[in-house]
């Protein structure tokens, strides 16, 4: 887990150590362990690299890495020896690819000698033997870029879900790219906003355009979308952006439920030990919930003698604290157990750090839990962690999912009038009434009205500005899917709009540490099982991540395992917000939207709004962070 930082230029101007070095200084943190660079001869190729070493600590596994190596030598740094052999490759590299291993030993199979014990050198194989394809074989998170010498070609990748993060700027001169934008500012790069992406936060709470996955909050800067991959040709400057990997969410398996939760299992085990595979020290979160507790089960499981660290964000006195169930956990499996209390004092004080590493806008105060999990288990010493992201979106975890369930089985009306009973002797409400069946009946028009109500919700907005409205308003990044049955949403959801942020909010939080987060519910064949299960084996008597559930009742609690709030760390945002500093900053945030003639005057006469993290309308948070971005 690293920074990366390169420049390909065909005006040697551009390609410099010391521009590379101002953007590796920017994302410093994310790299405490280590910098390198390397230049081509020509220097029309520099890549830049911040290392956080986890596999392979020692100096062979340092970057920007150069493949093949002298025949008998392990020497990452042999590009600059002079007349030796050359080498063909190099690449710069953030992630991890799980299965590096069984890689590495299958491409021995094919003639392949290494010299390090790193992850990275598998990459460098493999792209030489696979070239694209490389990418189907790999378990793993990451961004990488490969400089090919020989091809004169520089070949970039995102993973499949978009665990680590790859921005670029090109303006058909220079391709400048890193892990975060602040690198980018840092080369020079302008930092304009893209004020499209403004006006649907401040209306939608939106951070992502999901009718174009590249588009970030700035106009000059784009995003690698997950499952890409960009390759630049040096030599007439031109690029290419492919998707290599999509989800198959048609294709549906005909296990029995015993046997899907046998495999589900399987699978789930698999992607824990993977996610173990370190040099350091690893430990988990734990929020006391079905996900954490799955993954921290799993691990003591597999790991019976040890002493696990578990970190836990603590709200004492807050009706929403689940401090009680990640103790439960915790003491079943004789987890070492430690604990943060945030705080609006804490929040206050930190608020612009977050801002600061986050770069775009959040929904709200809610990652701010994460943050401090995140730096306490730094303070641990743990540079590895284990999180539950992505478990809600592939198994349907929230509670939104549950009519999409039922009109996808509205043809079943005793499925849907047994678990419409379930869901109320579990005290969780379920709006359903004429509108979601004829939702179902006809889901394109359903759609469009759900981009009508979106829409609405920008245009019929009393405090923006009508100029500003009128001069950014962009009908066309207003999309919702065509949802026939639940799979079509968890896709949307999972690849389109809704998991990426939660993962560039985990990123951002952990990487601010110098934390590496593993997420072992997003192990691609794990994700792409989940999908080809009927939806019955994902919401059934009641219960929303059914299989999981069943998977996992002879290791948790039951208590655990049939628990049906859905919470996830939120944090006491709605009092936060009533604190004097908070209440400050927000009446100051509003009056600079003003100012910038984004909101109108009226919006200073109101009294602060305050919402809990997860409320729909929560306006001042979003003019908050919006004033933060200008």
């Amino acid at each position: 887990m690293c920074g990366i930082a390169g420049i390909v230029s065909m005006n040697p101007h551009h390609v410099s150590a010391e521009r590379l070095k101002q953007m590796t200084d920017a994302i410093a943190h994310r790299g405490p362990d280590g910098e390198g660079f390397w230049l081509n001869e020509n220097k029309t190729v520099g890549l830049g690299h911040r290392r956080l070493a986890i596999i392979d600590l020692s100096e062979t596994g340092k970057q920007p890495m150069h493949f093949p190596f002298p025949t008998g030598e392990a020497r990452p740094d042999m590009v600059e020896r002079g007349p030796r052999e050359r080498a063909r490759y190099s690449i710069t590299y953030n992630g991890e690819i799980y299965n590096y291993l069984e890689l590495k030993e299958e491409l021995k199979q094919k003639g392949y000698t290494f010299f390090t014990h790193s992850d990275t050198e598998v990459i460098l194989a493999a792209y030489d033997y696979w070239k694209e394809e490389c990418l189907q074989q790999f378990d793993g998170m990451f961004a990488f870029a490969i400089w090919d010498d020989k091809e004169q070609t520089l070949f970039t990748a995102r993973d499949r879900f978009g665990e680590k993060p790859f921005y670029y700027f090109f303006d058909g001169e220079q391709f400048v790219f890193a892990s975060e934008m602040k690198a980018l500012w840092a080369a020079g790069v302008e930092r304009t906003i893209d004020h499209s992406m403004l006006l649907n936060y401040i209306g939608l709470g939106w951070v992502k355009n999901p009718a174009n996955l590249s588009q970030t909050f700035y106009e000059n800067i784009s995003g690698l979308p997950q499952s890409h991959y960009l390759k630049l040709d040096l030599r007439n400057g031109k690029n290419e952006i492919a998707q290599y990997w999509d989800l198959d969410k048609e294709t549906q398996s005909t296990l029995t439920k015993a046997e899907a939760a046998e495999q589900f299992q399987q699978l789930f085990n698999t992607s824990v030990t993977r996610r173990l595979r370190s040099d350091v020290e690893t430990g988990t979160s734990l929020s006391g919930g079905l996900d954490s507790s799955s993954i921290a089960a799993i691990i003591k499981s597999q790991n019976p003698g040890s002493k696990f660290q578990v970190f836990t964000a603590s709200f004492p006195g807050f009706e929403k604290d689940e401090t009680a169930y990640a103790k439960q956990v915790a003491n079943q499996f004789q987890l070492q157990h430690h604990f943060v209390t945030p705080t609006a004092e804490t929040l206050f004080n930190d608020i612009e750090k977050l801002i600061h590493h986050q770069e775009e806008p959040f929904q709200s105060s809610s990652i701010y839990a994460q943050f401090k999990v995140y730096e306490l288990a730094k303070q641990q010493g743990i540079k590895v962690i284990l999180d539950g992201q992505g478990a809600d979106e592939t198994l349907a975890g929230y509670h939104k999912y549950i009519h999409w369930f039922l009109q996808e089985k509205m043809r079943e009306s005793s499925v849907v009038s047994h678990e419409l009973n379930a869901f109320a002797n579990h005290n969780i409400p379920v709006n359903w009434s004429w509108k979601n069946k004829l939702a179902a009946r006809f889901p394109e028009m359903a759609a469009v009205q759900l981009e009508n109500k979106a829409n609405k919700q920008i245009l019929n907005n009393k405090f923006i500005a009508n100029n500003y409205r009128k001069t950014n308003f962009n009908k066309k990044s207003i999309f919702k899917p065509t949802v026939s049955k639940l799979n079509d949403l968890l896709y949307y959801n999972t690849m389109r709009l809704g998991l990426e942020e939660l993962l560039r909010y985990a990123d951002r939080n952990s990487m601010a540490h110098g934390v590496e987060v593993r997420l072992p519910f997003l192990s691609h064949d794990l994700v792409q099982f989940t999908f080809s299960l009927p939806s019955h084996y994902k919401i059934q008597n009641g219960y929303t991540k059914y299989i999981l559930r069943e998977s996992m009742k002879q290791v948790l609690p039951s208590s655990i395992v049939y628990r049906t709030d859905k919470i996830g760390y939120e944090p006491p945002q709605q009092q936060w917000m009533q604190s004097a500093g908070f209440m400050e900053l927000l009446q100051t945030s509003r009056q600079k939207l003003v100012s910038e003639n984004i909101l109108k005057k009226e919006i200073l006469k109101q009294p602060v709004n305050a919402q809990s993290a997860h409320a729909v309308k929560n306006d001042d948070w979003r003019y908050f962070c919006a004033a933060h971005l200008l």
